[in-house]
């Protein structure tokens, strides 16, 4: 089994994003959510460690502005999906064909990756999307609003204020508000009528008490070759379970 590395790659337009693997075997490319890490979403809590004894390699980028990559300020740097031309960049970096590699996101990372199925710019054998429901997803701009709010009043949001628990995980991982508040305009709504695009087999997972996307079995009823699981927890303690990788684990050995 592969030891844990990090490495760096330049994105399509110059962008420095830092890349953690582990494990030896099929890629499965791992996408983690919004203010949060490769380390934060897949490593910490043992899910990489999951792939890789289950005989994979977990390649998990740091989206531009998170982790350990870079987090430009320039407006420029923020073009119009620009989150699926970097894991498109990332799959040319590593030369991979498409369906030589599985995509695995949570979140922030579910979205990005299902604009990219559903715009045929990205193509795995599997997909799973985590954390992510309909209203996720056709309604991304008022979510945005949401996170451009914590950004704004970051200094005078006060406990008991639902912003409060993103404002304190925001802080938590020193993520750069600048950065931050332009790559929220970088992703507009989803037109579900490209959905029937995402013919993959795919599966849908998310906390039996995680309703910030709207609904997640709505979501895999959408999609043409879906299945629906839950998982303890809600959005932001559901990535930290055992039965998230255990799950995910699953539904990549099958087939």
């Amino acid at each position: 089994m592969g030891e844990l590395t990090k490495s760096d790659f330049t994105s399509f337009d110059g962008t420095r994003l830092a890349v953690h693997r582990e494990g030896e075997g099929r890629p499965v490319i791992c996408l983690h959510g919004l203010f949060s890490s490769a380390d934060m979403n897949w490593i910490k809590w043992g899910h990489s460690t999951r792939f890789a004894e289950a005989g994979f390699e977990a390649i998990m980028l740091d989206f531009r502005v998170h982790g350990e990559s870079e987090a430009p300020q320039e407006p420029s740097a923020y073009p119009d999906g620009v989150l699926v031309r970097d894991v498109a960049a990332l799959i040319d970096h590593l030369g991979l064909a498409p369906g030589e590699y599985d995509l695995v996101g949570f979140s922030l990372g579910a979205r990005t990756a299902l604009h990219g199925c559903a715009s045929g710019v990205l193509e795995p054998r599997k997909l799973a999307a985590c954390g992510m429901g309909v209203a996720g997803l056709a309604e991304w701009r008022r979510r945005a609003g949401f996170f451009k709010r914590v950004i704004d009043e970051f200094d005078t949001i006060e406990r008991g204020d639902p912003a409060y628990l993103s404002r304190q995980f925001l802080k938590s991982q020193g993520v750069d508000r600048v950065a931050a508040r332009l790559l929220l305009d970088a992703m507009g709504d989803f037109d579900l009528d490209t959905i029937g695009n995402i013919t993959m087999d795919t599966l849908v997972l998310c906390g039996e008490k995680d309703d910030d996307n709207g609904s997640a079995s709505e979501l895999a009823a959408l999609l043409p070759n879906a299945e629906y699981e839950e998982v303890p927890g809600g959005h932001l303690d559901s990535a930290t379970k055992p039965e998230l990788g255990e799950a995910l684990v699953r539904f990549l050995q099958r087939g």
